[in-house]
């Protein structure tokens, strides 16, 4: 009984917390994100401590059930009606910028001296970009335009990206230390990916059907937000990407069903809590207090990595052809990191134990950094490129 309460009590502090960092940011004409990450470092247990250590673990299933929301979410904009309509770019472009961020941090840490098992884990870490920042940002201010059609695909594939570049790196250091080239070893990380995208797909068809039968909007609704669930939890005990699998899932939907409509505009009046409550929890578990320990590799970190992302998504947008404006902008609206770069440090700790709390350190200084000014800077970049509503600045301040 006690502990139901417990949870409730956490559960009403984060929705409570995160409406008055709305309120803050709104009035200060910032980016909603900000407002929820810095409100959760500072209710967190690394400043006052209203919500300990052990409240931000145990809440660990909101994390996840916002990542499948969003996955979910970015998953239907890849109808193949779409497609046709964004080309090749979007593909192009998330290969090259997540590549050329992994590939010129491991020259620049190789060149500096540091060891390879360093370099390169840290190397294939930064291609990962925080899907969930960037569609809050394109949400909250409804853009609209070139920049945002190749941006939103470009970060769903982001992920796919990310794993690919780790597993690849993490062969090529075995095949290094071993002196022997593997295929295995090559050959997993993809297999894990073609694996997830393989569950979403079956889930996806599934979904399709079965929202035939159940009419209702509450009952489709329900089935919805079970499918996201059994997305993860089965992805969770397959240790696959729930970020694949989930916006497979959606992309097969929007693909194969009439009612895409029915189903995502619910959801979308639905998951805004969940949102709120998981940046909160990012930003109480973010810990500040480790920025001036990340050293000379941390600078690297921080900065090669936007510089990589920023000329990769150049150079896909030159040979994608891309209109001006996103050869221009792109780059810049993909500096946010959180997520997948986090459960990407968890195994390259357990790989390399021996640098294990130098990579936790560099990638989470990287993360409060990022996730601090990255919704600023990606705001900035689309009202640049005259993609944003301004006028929900001004209805929110009224």
């Amino acid at each position: 009984m006690s502990t139901s309460l417990n949870v409730m009590e956490d559960v009403a502090l984060l929705l409570v917390a995160a409406l008055i960092a709305g309120k803050i940011v709104k009035a200060m004409k910032l980016p909603n994100v900000t407002g929820y990450l810095v409100m959760g470092i500072l209710i967190g247990p690394h400043c006052l401590n209203l919500l300990e250590s052990d409240t931000v673990l145990s809440m660990q299933f909101v994390s996840d059930a916002a990542l499948g929301f969003i996955a979910f979410s970015i998953g239907a904009e890849f109808s193949i009606s779409y497609l046709k309509k964004v080309g090749k770019s979007p593909v192009i472009i998330a290969v090259l910028e997540g590549f050329t961020a992994t590939i010129l941090l491991d020259i620049v840490l190789l060149l500096l001296g540091y060891d390879y098992h360093l370099a390169m884990a840290l190397g294939a870490i930064a291609s990962a970009t925080a899907a969930a920042s960037t569609l809050m940002i394109c949400k909250q201010y409804k853009a609209k335009g070139p920049v945002t059609n190749t941006l939103l695909p470009v970060v769903a594939m982001d992920d796919a990206v990310a794993l690919v570049a780790f597993g690849l790196s993490m062969a090529v250091i075995k095949v290094i230390d071993s002196g022997q080239f593997s295929i295995k070893a090559v050959s997993m990380p993809l297999l894990e990916i073609v694996e997830a995208l393989a569950l979403g797909f079956v889930l996806g068809l599934v979904l399709t059907q079965l929202v035939k039968f159940y009419t209702g909007r509450g009952n489709r609704l329900a089935l919805t937000i079970s499918f996201v669930f059994i997305c993860c939890g089965v992805c969770a005990q397959l240790g696959l990407s729930s970020l694949l699998a989930c916006m497979m899932m959606s992309a097969v939907f929007a693909n194969t069903s009439k009612f895409t409509e029915k189903i995502f505009e619910p959801l979308d009046r639905m998951t805004p809590p969940i949102y709120m409550m998981f940046f909160i929890i990012s930003g109480a578990s973010l810990d500040i207090t480790i920025i001036p320990k990340i050293g000379v590799v941390g600078v690297c970190y921080v900065v090669v990595r936007v510089i990589g992302k920023f000329c990769g998504a150049y150079l896909g947008a030159v040979l994608s052809k891309a209109p001006p404006v996103v050869k221009k902008y792109l780059g810049l609206a993909l500096v946010p990191q959180e997520g997948v770069a986090i459960g990407l440090v968890t195994v390259a700790k357990q790989q390399f134990p021996e640098y294990g709390n130098t990579i936790q350190t560099v990638v989470l200084c990287g993360i409060v950094i990022y996730e601090l000014v990255g919704p600023l800077i990606s705001k900035m970049t689309l009202k640049v490129a005259g993609e944003l509503d301004l006028s929900v600045d001004q209805k929110k301040k009224k």
